[in-house]
């Protein structure tokens, strides 16, 4: 009779991938068996939109570890299979060929996937969404062929898209019911910095419009607009946000609302099973609140985070919220967390789009983005973490350091 105790991940994800490089590197040497739907094993998203699928970065950049990586550290891989069934009194989860595997330890890190749209004509060829490797791949294809595509959809994916696609040469037209692109995150001060980025490029923007159906033969060959307009196009790229894959958890009774809901150390309602990356909406003991990141660093290092808690390290997950986008020649970074705010303090200089943006709740921030401006995300971090007290006229000055801002301010408080 074995004593081996065995670590199950389901989700060949990033966060799943981090994870058991991360029991190896802790010291587990026990049965690790990580489980993908996928044929490919586990890669990088953020390439997908950006330079993967402008061709200008080959299969082999988006993965997270060497091929050989797996079977060197006696991480076993099941590609190509989906779980079906969690029991989690048995400690059991079956897979889609019959397979059964019991488990000590569980992690789910099962993802997200595209919200799709329930209009006539969504399921037309040429209707593409883009969440995986293949789907960029395809994508890609069509790219190649150049002609006009129609993106639904003006949040991260769609405006990434809509930038490679610009950058392939095609027409590209953008429509979201919104005033500008990236509003729910950025508002609407900085969503128009993105709106002009775009429109310098020759992108056609139709804010404030929405999406009523889609029209062709075999393939769509039309959008229709909620304004009563006709877009002929070759094809249409949707990003209209993500919902997470959360199924699994709730047929085994497990407590989800927006995502799994994990505790601070990433553990489930149920003992012995965690979650992680974009399924996971997490108590955050910084902002004391619930929250899930659909974002690339969350799942980097939310998922090492609940490899070291399935060894019993009870260690609180409170890394702040980070992502970053390139479109065109904007590239930014972005740290923290903002449902509101009072005001945006800027430092640089918007029309070159050399500037730090900061999100503002009374005296203290909140979230910061440099856009093509580089190495300051520690001292942003600060700033927050610390919660110190900020002038906003010291802020905005470019001449005062962020270190030093923050020191002083530390210091003055």
């Amino acid at each position: 009779m074995t004593t081996e105790k065995t670590f199950l991940i389901v989700g060949a994800s990033l966060a799943g991938a981090k994870a058991a490089e991360t029991l190896r590197a802790e010291g587990f040497d026990g049965r690790i068996v990580l489980v993908g739907a996928e044929q490919d094993r586990p890669y990088e998203r953020p390439p997908l939109s950006k330079e993967y699928l402008r061709g200008e970065a080959g299969r082999e950049k988006v993965y997270v570890h060497d091929e050989g990586f797996y079977a060197e550290q006696d991480i076993e891989l099941r590609l190509g299979r989906t779980a079906v069934s969690l029991n989690a009194s048995a400690d059991e989860v079956a897979l889609d060929d019959g397979e059964r595997l019991r488990y000590d330890r569980l992690l789910l890190a099962t993802g997200a996937e595209p919200r799709r749209l329930p209009l006539p004509g969504a399921e037309l060829d040429g209707v593409v969404y883009l969440r995986t490797v293949e789907d960029s791949d395809a994508l890609r294809e069509r790219l190649d062929r150049g002609g006009h595509v129609v993106v639904v959809g003006a949040g991260w994916i769609g405006a990434e898209v809509a930038a490679s696609a610009r950058q392939r040469g095609l027409d590209v037209t953008v429509l979201d019911p919104l005033s500008v692109p990236l509003e729910r995150v950025l508002g609407t001060e900085m969503g128009a910095v993105y709106r002009d980025v775009h429109a310098d490029q020759g992108v056609k923007l139709l804010m404030g419009t929405g999406v009523e159906g889609f029209e062709g033969g075999d393939a769509v060959q039309r959008v229709r607009t909620s304004d009563g307009r006709t877009l002929d196009c070759d094809f249409v790229v949707v990003g209209v946000g993500v919902q997470p894959r959360s199924q699994l958890a709730a047929q085994a009774g497990l407590a989800v609302g927006d995502g799994i809901l994990v505790d601070e150390h990433l553990q489930t309602s149920a003992p012995g099973v965690f979650a992680a990356g974009d399924v996971a909406g997490a108590e955050h003991p910084f902002y004391g609140e619930r929250i899930r990141v659909e974002h690339w660093a969350n799942a980097l290092h939310q998922g090492p985070a609940a490899a070291r808690n399935m060894l019993g390290r009870g260690e609180a997950f409170d890394s702040l919220p980070y992502f970053f986008s390139d479109q065109y020649d904007v590239g930014m970074e972005y740290t923290g967390f903002a449902r509101h705010w009072d005001r945006v303090v800027i430092r640089g200089d918007l029309a070159a789009r050399e500037f730090i943006a900061f999100w503002m709740v009374e005296d203290r921030v909140v979230a910061g983005m440099n856009v093509n401006v580089w190495d300051v995300v520690d001292p942003i971090q600060r700033l927050i973490r610390e919660r110190v007290s900020v002038d906003d006229k010291r802020l905005a000055d470019p001449d005062v350091a962020l270190d030093q801002l923050a020191h002083a301010e530390r210091g003055a408080s």
